[in-house]
């Protein structure tokens, strides 16, 4: 039986890879260069999608960016960039693919979303509004293409243990954040990369149009 393949954007983060590595046990995974693919420019993706040679059962858009501030601080350029990145590609991603999905009557869609697009936190009104735009887009989208076999859904991270919690986070406030996860701990990228993999696998044959808060809890806290 011929591997399925998957295209997954945003390879290069802490949670792209695990899911490379996740994935790549069972499918056939490209995961394009920002030079091959770069999700700010609409005609590169057009360009992009145009060059593939190779049927795409399985979509993954992991690829995101994010900007604290306070809303005063924080430009119409900065929303502009974040709902690019983190909205508006991968909707012309699976806009572009669905086609051959609908024909071959098989495709699974897998957005990476985030906890912030259920609840919220100060500084992150714009990351939280792209976030929920990509979750009302699963939906919808799962409703439209469930006729034709296509699940969509998304997952939503809490506090994954990669560079960006660091980034954004003290490590005292990372260790008060640790306390009020009801698991203590944050999650692995692996423990996500698991997750996705049986979303977009043959296995999961009858969930679509969820999101899917992978937490440790921090949401029923």
């Amino acid at each position: 039986m011929t591997k399925r393949t998957a295209l997954l954007t945003g390879s290069t983060g802490g949670i792209g890879t695990s899911l490379v590595s996740s994935l790549k046990e069972d499918v056939n995974v490209i995961s394009p260069t920002r030079k091959e693919l770069d999700l700010s420019s609409n005609s590169s993706i057009d360009d992009y999608i145009s060059s593939l040679d190779i049927p795409i059962d399985i979509i993954v858009n992991c690829a995101g960016i994010h900007k604290a501030g306070k809303c005063e601080d924080l430009t119409t350029h900065d929303f502009q960039n974040i709902l690019q990145i983190n909205l508006i590609a991968p909707f012309q991603i699976i806009s572009g693919l669905v086609r051959g999905m609908k024909e071959r009557k098989y495709g699974r869609i897998l957005n990476v979303s985030s906890i912030w697009s259920i609840v919220s936190k100060e500084k992150r009104s714009i990351y939280s509004a792209s976030k929920s735009g990509l979750d009302g887009l699963t939906r919808s989208l799962s409703l439209e293409f469930a006729p034709f076999n296509i699940l969509v859904n998304s997952i939503a991270p809490g506090y994954v243990d990669t560079k960006m919690i660091q980034l954004y986070n003290s490590e005292k406030e990372l260790e008060k954040i640790k306390k009020i996860i009801p698991l203590g701990r944050f999650a692995k990228p692996t423990e996500i990369g698991d997750l996705v993999k049986f979303l977009c696998s043959e296995k999961n044959s009858y969930i679509t149009g969820q999101v899917i808060p992978i937490d440790g809890g921090y949401l029923i806290r």
